[in-house]
């Protein structure tokens, strides 16, 4: 596996590759967050760095990258229906739930949604309280919130 390092407006991001597909997008004190050895290879995924670039521009607001993204076969699924939430909009953990076909299986759908290894590219930022209120994310209720803010106009 390769890795780079890109800035951003929410800090810095580590962009992991494996075989030329982007397996993790990883925040500063990013819950969990692998290990990450080797050294440093700014030659690796150039799309990945352009997109994300284009994205914080707000140029861009469905990612198109090559993924490999290793999980269950329920998270796998989570991760997927992340994909088709709107940019600059919302669901809830039971919407979310609902779209994957288990409309009781909010809780679980969290836990799934929290282990995604691919921030902002799979948009699990998008993901609210049933109430609109912030909940827990792997960057941080502050990098969350400026995302949605992000996507919204409002930063």
């Amino acid at each position: 596996m390769k890795h780079t390092v890109v800035d951003s407006p929410i800090g810095p991001l580590t962009l992991v590759a494996d075989d030329g597909a982007l397996v993790g997008v990883y925040m500063a004190e990013h819950r969990h967050r692998p290990i990450i050895d080797g050294p440093r290879d700014d030659t690796v995924l150039p799309a990945a760095r352009e997109q994300l670039e284009a994205y914080f521009r707000r140029d861009l607001k469905d990612f198109d990258l090559p993924l490999k993204v290793k999980g269950s076969p329920f998270q796998q699924e989570v991760w997927a229906a992340l994909r088709t939430i709107p940019y600059g909009e919302s669901w809830s953990y039971g919407q979310l739930a609902a779209a994957v076909g288990r409309p009781l299986a909010a809780r679980a759908v969290g836990l799934a949604n929290g282990r995604n290894p691919v921030s902002i590219v799979i948009p699990c930022h998008r993901v609210v309280g049933s109430n609109g209120s912030l909940t827990g994310y792997g960057g941080g209720l502050e990098r969350k919130r400026w995302l949605l803010d992000h996507e919204a106009g409002r930063e």
